[in-house]
């Protein structure tokens, strides 16, 4: 049951908080900025993990691969990716998931639901998070920039992909010819080749 219901598109919301931050998205409020570059962001918690991004706080170290993660949830779940934990499986495929929001996201394209949609290019996502990173690409601005050479990048992840080099950071090495990769899906990429 979803009895609380968006005036302006329909869309139903077991909660009323998740109508308030739905109906925020849609009028374009955004009520937390970031002191250091200014983005804005509906809820205070995502602009303090934002800011987390600026000062390179990450007080949260993987024991299995070093990797560091600025909230412990953020370390607990990406622990299960070392153990191939996968408790959430979806009844529609059988794909199985090591967290619950990823099983959701998941169904939402069996439903062939995309309700978010980029205002610039009206493509369409099943995922906010998506979008937003979507959203980034049609802007010049480069708001995260590295501290140790001043290069700047439009997302975050690609910073952190970037100060990994600095750092000699290199974790994913390809068991056939030796050759190291900052990111697992780069190794992947390369594992093609052989």
């Amino acid at each position: 049951e979803k009895p609380h219901k968006c005036l302006e598109c329909g869309k139903g919301f077991r909660w009323i908080s998740h109508l308030i931050r739905h109906q925020r998205i849609n009028i374009g409020e955004w009520h937390y900025g970031c002191l250091e570059c200014g983005k804005s962001f509906i809820e205070r918690s995502s602009v303090m993990h934002h800011e987390m991004f600026h000062t390179g706080e990450w007080p949260y170290e993987c024991g299995e691969c070093a990797k560091n993660f600025s909230w412990s949830s953020c370390l607990t779940q990406h622990q299960k990716t070392h153990t191939r934990e996968r408790p959430y499986k979806c009844l529609e495929c059988g794909k199985s998931f090591s967290q619950s929001f990823c099983l959701i996201r998941h169904q939402v394209i069996h439903m062939g639901e995309q309700p978010y949609s980029c205002r610039k290019c009206w493509k369409n996502f099943s995922d906010r998070s998506n979008l937003i990173s979507h959203q980034c690409l049609h802007s010049e601005e480069k708001p995260y920039k590295c501290g140790e050479c001043g290069k700047p990048f439009k997302l975050s992840s690609y910073l952190v992909r970037h100060q990994k080099i600095h750092i000699g950071e290199w974790p994913y090495k390809c068991p056939d010819c030796g050759k190291s990769f900052t990111e697992s899906s780069s190794l992947n990429c390369h594992q093609k080749v052989h």
